[in-house]
């Protein structure tokens, strides 16, 4: 039996312009000043220039389950695209960040998918994706507009 793709969501909006949203978002050494609790800890793996243009891997996440990230699509201040370096909890795994114009402001879309490695596991592995994923955009939102 193939391994069922699963997908999610999250939009917010912000009062912070795109560009901010942005750098906060790619640059992944500072993760840690903004995503807390659920991430205390965040460095680069492999740096990229820009920060955090294609080719960069950040590291984040709460010991020991820390995270690598590789991003493999940057069109600055509008899109993010990357993928979780091996060993993940699941296959294919790849997110999406939309930085959109809105009013004044700035749509945020955060979108991710992925294939579950353990059969069954997807409904569960996607809900806890897509809870941390609201849990950071909100974070990240709250310390754009500060």
């Amino acid at each position: 039996m193939p391994a069922r793709t699963f997908t999610f969501e999250v939009t917010r909006t912000s009062s912070a312009p795109p560009a901010t949203l942005f750098r906060l978002e790619t640059d992944g050494a500072r993760w840690s000043e903004w995503a807390k609790p659920l991430i205390v800890v965040s460095r680069w793996d492999r740096w990229a220039d820009p920060v955090g243009g294609v080719g960069a891997i950040r590291k984040v996440g709460a010991w020991p389950l820390l995270t690598r990230e590789e991003t493999v699509e940057y069109e600055p201040d509008r899109r993010h695209v990357y993928t979780l370096v091996e060993p993940a909890p699941v296959r294919d795994y790849r997110a999406e960040v939309l930085f959109e114009p809105h009013g004044t402001g700035t749509r945020l879309t955060w979108r991710g998918s992925f294939r579950e490695k353990v059969p069954g596991s997807g409904p569960v592995v996607r809900a806890a994706l897509a809870g941390a994923i609201r849990f950071l955009s909100a974070k990240l939102v709250k310390a754009a507009e500060r």
